[in-house]
C-alpha cells in the first residue's frame, strides 16, 4: 500500500514521504495514529496544500520535545520497592513506575517513551534509562531504586 508519512517514523521516512509499506502494517498502525495517510490523489492535493502547515506544527513539536528533554536530562528519580535482604526486589520497576515518579515530579512521559534498554528493573541500585520524547529527541534519567523491608 502506498502511503503518505505524516511525521518522521523510524526506519521508514521523512514528514512528506510517499512509501510503500504492508498494508496490515498501514492500517493497523500508521494510518489509526496519524503518522500517515494513503496515497490517493485527493491526499497528495490536500497535503501539497498544507504542507507548510504541517512542517510548522512538526517543528513546533519537535522543539517543544528538546525543551523537555533538557529539562529531563541528567534528572534523578528515586523509587522505592519492597526487597529482601540481599537486595533482590519483591517484583520489578517497571516503564509504568517510572512514567508515574516522573509524573508526580511535574514531567509529563507516556509510559511507552520510557525505554529500558535491559528490561524491567529487578534489584536495588541506580540505573541510567532513556526517555524517547521524540523521534530525535531522547534524554537520560537515573533511576535510584531503594529497597524498603
Amino acid at each position: 500500500m502506498q502511503i503518505i508519512l505524516m511525521e518522521k517514523v523510524i526506519n521508514l521516512g521523512q514528514l512528506g514521504d510517499v512509501v510503500k509499506v504492508k498494508n496490515g502494517y498501514a492500517r493497523n498502525f500508521l494510518i489509526p495514529q496519524g503518522k500517515a495517510k494513503r496515497a490517493t490523489t485527493a491526499n497528495m492535493a490536500e497535503f501539497e496544500v498544507r504542507r507548510a502547515e504541517i512542517m510548522a506544527a512538526d517543528q513546533a513539536k519537535l522543539a517543544d520535545a528538546q525543551a523537555r528533554g533538557e529539562k529531563l536530562a541528567g534528572l534523578t528519580v528515586q523509587i522505592s520497592q519492597k526487597a529482601g535482604v540481599d537486595g533482590r526486589l519483591f517484583g520489578s520497576v517497571t516503564n509504568a513506575d517510572i512514567a508515574t515518579a516522573l509524573a508526580a515530579m511535574g514531567f509529563v512521559v507516556d509510559k511507552a517513551q520510557v525505554r529500558m534498554a535491559e528490561g524491567h528493573l529487578k534489584s536495588v541500585g541506580d540505573y541510567t534509562v532513556g526517555i524517547q520524547l521524540h523521534t530525535d529527541v531522547a534524554a537520560d534519567i537515573t533511576v535510584s531504586v531503594l529497597g524498603e523491608h
